[in-house]
């Protein structure tokens, strides 16, 4: 195979790839350098004659996210690491990065598609069933997602992993036994409740913004421990709080199959990605990563103004 259609036959592979590398690690950031480095060493191992390029590509970026998995601490969200804060309660001391499920970019694991496959890619990106994933063992983990979310056979799997039908069999049964529940989000967002919910965010109209919330609904700060469940807890922080988001402004992206916004101080400088999951035509959640780090991971500018003069 020559290097240029070698080179244009990688990126075909890309995005499927980065969505298996995104659900194994839990990390945009770490899934692009595991799909790079698997790119690596395709560039210098491939051999037409070994098989099929694919089958290749995920046999080396499997065995990168083993080596980089090695660690003995998992991503998780704030409500896998302790109860509900109090309103008022003190958001704590930050954690590393490294203990957080990151965003990561729809255009980066979804590509092109058939509608039914970008349905179930959506399901198996959001940040509460990546954050499930977590809890799994490695190899576990990537048996579950070849299996049940790509759809390889146990025989393709059983290749993959140089193992035996059996063994994955039986490391299947015992991943989804340990798989944690998620509750599932609407498949397509109103857009009319995301227009309501930029405009009072930006207004900080308080009672509106509430309004558009599940009553269980959840927010949470990374790389803070500290969050809150319900409505009127919600309420009684945003009251309380001094108005800090007063001024700020929105610019709409994606995230993990959900609509997503790069949220701006009063000054346009980047302060924070808020994801957003929404069930039953309300908000179920918001995650807040105060992080504006991730802003050039989703092309957001470092600017409102800047934003603004692109049409973002």
């Amino acid at each position: 195979m020559l290097s240029a259609d070698l080179a244009e036959d990688l990126e075909r592979h890309r995005a499927e790839l980065t969505g298996y590398c995104y659900r194994m690690l839990g990390s945009g950031f770490e899934a692009e350098d595991a799909v790079q480095e698997a790119f690596v060493r395709a560039w210098r191992t491939y051999d037409a004659g070994r098989g099929p390029l694919r089958s290749w590509l995920f046999h080396l970026a499997t065995n990168v996210c083993l080596d980089m998995l090695r660690g003995p601490q998992r991503r998780a969200r704030a409500m896998d690491l302790g109860p509900a804060a109090t309103p008022g309660a003190a958001l704590g001391e930050p954690l590393p990065e490294g203990r957080w499920v990151q965003p990561v970019p729809d255009a980066r694991v979804l590509g092109p598609a058939d509608p039914a496959d970008v349905a179930v890619t959506r399901e198996t990106v959001r940040l509460a069933f990546v954050a499930a994933l977590q809890h799994l063992p490695p190899r576990q983990r990537a048996v579950l997602i070849l299996r049940d979310v790509l759809k390889w056979s146990a025989a393709e799997t059983a290749g993959l992993l140089a193992t035996t039908v059996a063994s994955v069999n039986s490391a299947l049964q015992r991943a989804r036994s340990r798989l944690p529940a998620v509750a599932p989000l609407d498949a397509e967002v109103d857009e009319e409740l995301l227009r309501r919910y930029v405009t009072a965010f930006e207004r900080y109209d308080v009672d509106t913004l509430v309004s558009l919330l599940h009553e269980d609904a959840t927010t949470s700060m990374p790389p803070f421990t500290w969050w809150l469940r319900g409505r009127e807890a919600v309420r009684a922080i945003l009251l309380a709080s001094g108005a800090p988001c007063e001024g700020s402004r929105l610019v709409p992206t994606r995230a993990n199959g959900c609509p997503a916004f790069g949220q701006y101080d009063r000054d346009g400088k980047p302060f924070a990605l808020v994801v957003l999951e929404v069930s039953g035509g309300l908000i179920a959640g918001e995650t807040t990563y105060l992080d504006p780090g991730l802003f050039p991971l989703f092309e957001l500018p470092m600017s409102f103004g800047a934003a603004h003069r692109t049409g973002g």
